[in-house]
């Protein structure tokens, strides 16, 4: 069994509620409410302990005033968890599911941030130079998904990708902007996934695309732009498109794979269910054709749930 290691430091206790109708400026009656573990490498934990049992380990902080909140609902999706106390609560999301109008809205509460004290400081040092390198060094796959939230350091998300490189591990790396650029200067990631948006504005610093270009034009532009980055870091790059096809280069070697089209319930954590899959495949395979297909099937399936990161 390959054995896959889950970071997440965008936690979330995510509450979805169904309603047959929303109507702004009225009272909503919902019909079926659920809460669930979330955030972007959590809802991928989910994903991969469905594919194969017991195969998964998930970090994250929580926050202390609301973690056994959090800690019971990942061990009933047997994710694993290992977790840091950090102050105040883990935050929560909310996704309202209109089922006549077949939409997907989601709320997201950002907790205060609270000022880093010295012990939380010392703290993160332990974590991202001593605890993290050893689970990553366990593992034989490595994920690191969702915003850094701007209490940990600037140098967290480089440490983490430095480790799992420089430990032999197949990494993924759902992130942009800066963050994805700092980690580029310490080491390249073996994937990096990210959307449409998320590439153009951390590689291109421009918009999606320009209002004289046409649609084909833009994608023609947009292949050669992956194609180029793949070759010159000599990785995998995939850039999903949401209901267009996803677009993906392996040292410079372009792929196309169009979607499933499904009835969608819930479109929340897709894209996290699409790096679930494709790590899998590619974790026991190499194949990185093969590996496309499986992450879109598992994001086609994830959008037929209402809980966010399934394919049950």
């Amino acid at each position: 069994m390959k054995k896959f290691f889950c970071i997440c430091f965008s936690s979330t206790l995510q509450r979805t509620i169904t309603f047959n109708s929303v109507q702004l400026e009225h009272v909503n009656r919902s019909e079926q409410y659920r809460i669930d573990a979330s955030g972007k490498a959590v809802n991928s934990a989910r994903i991969l302990a469905q594919l194969e049992r017991d195969c998964v380990t998930t970090f994250c902080p929580l926050g202390i005033n609301n973690y056994k909140d959090f800690e019971f609902l990942a061990k009933k999706d047997n994710l694993n968890l290992m977790f840091m106390k950090i102050p105040g609560n883990t935050r929560e999301c909310w996704t309202l599911l209109d089922k006549t109008k077949g939409t997907t809205t989601e709320l997201v509460v950002s907790e205060p941030v609270f000022k880093p004290t010295k012990e939380f400081k010392r703290q993160e040092r332990q974590l991202l130079q001593v605890e993290l390198p050893i689970y990553i060094g366990k593992n034989d796959a490595v994920l690191l998904a969702g915003s850094r939230p701007s209490v940990w350091s600037d140098e967290a998300y480089p440490l983490i990708a430095k480790a799992a490189v420089g430990a032999g591990k197949i990494f993924l790396a759902d992130y942009h902007g800066k963050d994805l650029l700092e980690t580029l200067k310490v080491c390249t990631p073996t994937i990096i996934k990210i959307n449409e948006e998320e590439f153009l504005s951390t590689f291109c610093d421009k918009q999606k695309h320009s209002e004289s270009e046409s649609k084909s034009e833009s994608e023609e532009q947009l292949k050669s732009l992956i194609i180029q980055k793949s070759k010159e870091l000599k990785n995998i790059i995939i850039v999903t498109r949401g209901t267009e096809s996803t677009f993906a280069a392996k040292n410079g070697d372009f792929a196309e794979c169009p979607i499933i089209p499904v009835k969608a319930v819930n479109t929340t954590a897709c894209g996290d269910s699409f790096n679930a899959g494709f790590l899998y495949e590619y974790t026991y395979s190499s194949n990185f054709e093969k590996a496309l297909k499986k992450g879109t099937w598992c994001a086609a399936r994830n959008a037929e749930n209402e809980c966010p990161g399934t394919i049950q």
